[in-house]
């Protein structure tokens, strides 16, 4: 049905949220109890005792709002794919080839739901921008598809044109069916980026260029995306150093660490973003803290998929621009955002100790952290001029009870949101999805799920 027939908040009317606990990101870090005025889109004031005669009015008593969380890295068509057997317990290389083949008949239909249905879970999570990485496009599915089911949801979006272009004849890993010429690769990356991009603040649609891996394209491939970026003015996305597997490819393919190998390609700078990032070295690390590169950090996944644990604290003592991902479904098994910061959290203090990551530096990068990877300074916090992505989370369930710091939502609080606003639209309300018919959704997907299976 699309959140433009719900009639309950536009991008003209008023909403005032009353009485909540607010966690604002904003530079002074200010928590207090108050309320927020949003108008158009924007949030149009924060403080106490707000008053506006016309506006709608959501009471949040004894709940706790925070920015919209931020995903920096996913693969939405992966939520058809769950728990399948032969990947469950592999580690990536030997997960990829038992998942390639399934995903080798996908098309359009499969796109477009496993997208829906990721995106309605992010958003139960407290998400209100995301990513997505889709690298594969069998039977003519486009990445038109996914962008058609964040349009339909109202989620904030930044989708990249994916891609793989060296088969296993090649000395490649995906299946020669998988992969693209490489001239038709950039031509695409050209038609969605002239077609769906929109650089202006409160953008909802903004596109990026991602070939897939290192071990799945060409340097060629690799070169020229990043001087196609540069030219169109778009970021650019790629997974590197996730594992060891993955570093002793590059070592001997390329005679190089990924590090190295992504900086002579060109991808490095604050309009690059690499996922998981695992293994990187001291080296590495000070080479993306010194040209700004952004990191998603995927913790559940790379537990998942025993990847390892990434230098997380290394990376933002450094000043490496770090966020969020919560990466496929089909490594991950979920897509809960504010479960994902919880797990970076932990994982962190496992390596480190107890003192090493807290709560709210957690939030930070779940939500301000991820939004200035993905270049988005138009959000990520809690104050007037930022959009109005807003999470509200309800402190009064069992999961909070007992809590001396509602705050701390990682130690003590719910995984599911009560309300969620995007561009000032409220696509969430009372814990479930109201801009799509989400249980006709996951009979669709359940039903694509067992046509797979045969």
């Amino acid at each position: 049905m699309g959140w433009l027939s719900l009639g309950k908040t536009g991008p003209d009317m008023q909403t005032l949220i009353k009485g909540a606990t607010i966690i604002t990101m904003d530079d002074d870090g200010r928590e207090f109890q108050g309320d927020i005025l949003i108008e158009g889109g924007v949030i149009a004031a924060v403080g106490q005792g707000l008053i506006a005669s016309d506006a709608r009015v959501v009471s949040a008593q004894d709940c706790l709002v925070t920015p919209g969380l931020v995903n920096t890295h996913h693969h939405l068509y992966q939520t058809l794919t769950r728990a399948v057997p032969g990947g469950q317990d592999a580690l990536l290389f030997g997960w990829l080839k038992t998942l390639y083949p399934i995903w080798s008949r996908f098309g359009p239909e499969e796109m477009y739901v496993s997208a829906s249905v990721g995106l309605a879970e992010l958003a139960l999570s407290g998400c209100t921008l995301t990513s997505d990485h889709l690298y594969l496009y069998p039977n003519g599915a486009r990445l038109d598809d996914t962008i058609a089911a964040a349009q339909d949801i109202g989620m904030r979006f930044h989708p990249t044109r994916g891609s793989m272009s060296i088969g296993e004849s090649d000395g490649g890993l995906p299946p020669d069916s998988l992969v693209e010429d490489e001239a038709a690769i950039l031509e695409d990356c050209i038609r969605v980026v002239d077609e769906f991009h929109d650089p202006s603040e409160g953008a909802m649609v903004r596109v990026g260029i991602a070939p897939c891996s290192p071990f799945s394209v060409s340097r060629h491939l690799m070169r020229d995306a990043a001087i196609l970026a540069r030219d169109k003015g778009v970021m650019l996305h790629t997974h590197l150093a996730e594992n060891d597997e993955d570093i002793a490819y590059s070592l001997a393919k390329f005679g190089c660490r990924p590090g190295q190998y992504a900086e002579d390609l060109g991808w490095t700078g604050p309009d690059v973003w690499h996922a998981h990032c695992v293994k990187l070295d001291t080296q590495e690390i000070d080479l993306f803290a010194s040209t700004r590169t952004g990191v998603a950090h995927c913790p559940c996944s790379n537990c998942r998929l025993g990847s390892g644990i990434a230098p997380l604290r290394e990376m933002r003592d450094a000043g490496v621009p770090v966020g969020l991902g919560v990466d496929g479904s089909a490594s991950n098994d979920v897509g809960n955002l504010v479960s994902e910061a919880r797990q970076a959290m932990l994982l962190q203090r496992v390596r480190l100790g107890a003192d090493a990551m807290s709560a709210r530096e957690a939030l930070w990068i779940g939500t301000r952290g991820g939004a200035e990877v993905l270049g988005r300074h138009d959000c990520g916090q809690i104050a007037p001029g930022y959009r109005a992505d807003l999470a509200i989370w309800d402190m009064r369930g069992i999961e909070a009870a007992g809590s001396w710091d509602p705050v701390a939502l990682l130690l003590a609080g719910p995984t599911r949101v009560r309300d969620l606003f995007v561009e000032g639209r409220q696509i969430v309300e009372s814990g479930e999805v109201v801009s799509i018919d989400l249980p006709d959704t996951i009979r669709r997907q359940n039903d694509l799920a067992r046509r797979l299976m045969v």
